[in-house]
């Protein structure tokens, strides 16, 4: 028998049956979801990553739906992102009472929910399950950045890479002609297309690297039943944007664009580094707490490479040889054959070409250029392309003495991954101690029965979803003067208060500011110090 014989005997071999599946990989990736989802419920436990008032915005909107107090559809403030965070944690304030914990109940489930589909789309595109193992395995890790985007609540980030993969299996099993439930699927996607619609345009380019696979592939079924069926799902799940464009007169178009902001300019030297330099590893999850070290920028050359090879691979899989054009059944709709690999092939070019889309619209920002650490959030979705990009390399670390080099790269990918989670280990302590504080200074409030202060910022609104609003907080810059409250019936409370409070962080510039005052007129304050905390009381 020869080679080419060979070979096609191994490719036209039924796939095994369930009994006969690998067993032992789909085992350990199990292990991995949960050693994954246990470290991250580990760190909840400990109170990081660290809350901050962003956070506690969204916490007070489910507290406001579970009181069906109110029903906002944008995060407080602002007339973008949607609160799909809160209404999902608004049935576990109800059960159990409003938290960070239970506010963080439901992101941690959509990790879960992540990372499972993620292993799902990758035995989808290449049907190997050690691959699909070391896939679960990397995402398994999780850096301070990434963990910080898996599980805060801050509007998001915790559904998009759910949504993004799996959009990535609907396309897939719709574009590969997989029978059965074609109509719910197709609804599916549509839903989930219209939900991040509402919810963050981050996403967006996987919505539509995914939906340029479905045009390809059923153009002729999205004629019928399958497109109208879509496109309802599609205004199902856009809804809360829609209705309240309708009532607001607010196009829908600049209800998504405006999350974009414009801000400050920046250099595009300052953009370039920020964007294809620092971001790339840091949203991805291979570098420290805040910071990026030399040894573990190495990402950042890599990604274009790997890119590159991705797209070329995944190429190839859509342009079968001649000869073998004649033996692929074509389906009876006249949409393209009825190909796995050509359908694989077709997802992993879209999960390319979003992942570059995506890479080039945050370079081309000004985040990117004047706050690249933290704006490296908005990076995230790159790890949905995870499947996409590391399979060349799985595919030539198995080619022998070709595949060395394939083989260092995997294991450096896996091991600065592992660093990283062990630096954001270290610094769960910081964050369990920094709650600690924040807990002094409830309890100094409380037993002072102060109802009404004004703060910064980041104090405001983590403070009174802290005390579930039986402490008010209106905010103030650190010249004193109004700051932007999200939510305006609490300025108003504590502006109708007679005596209200002031607090600030110690060594603050607004605690400096107040320390000032205080200095200048002793009798006008009562300082009180709390572990980390300035409580300024005015005296009758």
């Amino acid at each position: 028998m020869t080679a080419g014989v060979r070979q096609q005997w191994r490719d036209s071999r039924p796939a095994l049956p369930p009994d006969r599946r690998p067993v032992l990989p789909t085992v350990l990736a199990v292990l991995a979801v949960v050693a994954g989802t246990g470290y991250r419920l580990g760190l909840l436990l400990h109170d990081a990553p660290p809350t901050n008032s962003d956070e506690a915005t969204m916490g007070l909107a489910a507290l406001h739906i579970s009181r069906g107090q109110e029903f906002p559809v944008w995060f407080y403030g602002q007339a973008y992102m949607g609160t799909l965070e809160a209404y999902l944690a608004a049935p576990v304030f109800a059960l159990v009472g409003p938290s960070t914990f239970g506010l963080r109940l439901p992101t941690l489930a959509l990790y879960a929910v992540f990372v499972v589909l993620a292993w799902r789309l990758t035995l989808r595109l290449t049907g190997d399950h050690w691959f699909a193992l070391l896939v679960v395995a990397l995402l398994a890790l999780g850096s301070d950045r990434v963990v910080k985007n898996q599980l805060i609540a801050g509007g998001g980030y915790p559904e998009m890479n759910a949504a993004g993969v799996a959009l990535a299996v609907l396309a897939y099993d719709l574009a590969a002609g997989r029978p059965g439930r074609r109509l719910p699927r197709w609804a599916g996607w549509g839903f989930l297309a219209g939900l991040m619609l509402w919810v963050d345009p981050l996403v967006l380019p996987y919505v539509a690297a995914t939906g340029a696979v479905l045009l390809a592939y059923g153009r002729r079924e999205l004629r019928g039943r399958a497109g109208v069926l879509l496109g309802a799902a599609a205004l199902v799940g856009a809804g809360p944007l829609l209705v309240h464009s309708l009532a607001t007169g607010r196009n829908p178009v600049a209800a998504v664009l405006a999350a974009g902001g414009s801000g400050q300019p920046a250099g595009w030297a300052d953009r370039l580094h920020g964007g294809l330099v620092l971001g790339p590893p840091l949203g991805m999850g291979f570098c420290s707490p805040s910071h990026c070290a030399p040894g573990q920028s190495w990402w950042a050359l890599a990604l274009p490479l790997l890119l590159l090879t991705a797209a070329l691979s995944a190429w190839r899989a859509l342009r079968p040889p001649v000869a073998d054009l004649g033996q692929l059944p074509f389906r009876s709709d006249g949409n393209c054959p009825r190909s796995n690999a050509a359908a694989g092939g077709a997802v992993r070019l879209a999960l390319v070409a979003a992942a570059v889309a995506t890479l080039a619209l945050y370079t081309a920002s000004s985040a990117a250029g004047r706050t690249p650490v933290e704006s490296s959030r908005y990076l995230s979705c790159l790890l949905i392309s995870v499947p996409a990009l590391l399979w060349p390399l799985w595919s030539a670390a198995r080619r022998g003495v070709t595949g060395v080099a394939a083989v260092l790269v995997l294991a450096a990918t896996l091991g600065t991954a592992a660093v990283a989670t062990a630096g954001a280990v270290e610094a769960a302590p910081a964050a369990r101690a920094a709650e600690v504080r924040h807990a002094g200074l409830v309890a100094a409030l409380r037993q002072r029965g102060i109802r009404h202060v004004y703060g910064g910022y980041w104090t405001c609104n983590r403070l009174i979803f802290a005390t579930r609003e039986d402490v008010l907080c209106a905010v103030v810059d650190d010249d004193l003067r109004p700051g932007h409250d999200r939510y305006l019936p609490y300025r108003r409370a504590v502006g109708q208060s007679t005596a209200p409070a002031w607090v600030a962080p110690a060594g603050s510039p607004l605690a400096a500011r107040l320390d000032e005052r205080h200095r200048a007129d002793p009798a006008a304050f009562d300082l009180v110090t709390v572990s980390g905390w300035r409580i300024y009381l005015p005296r009758p």
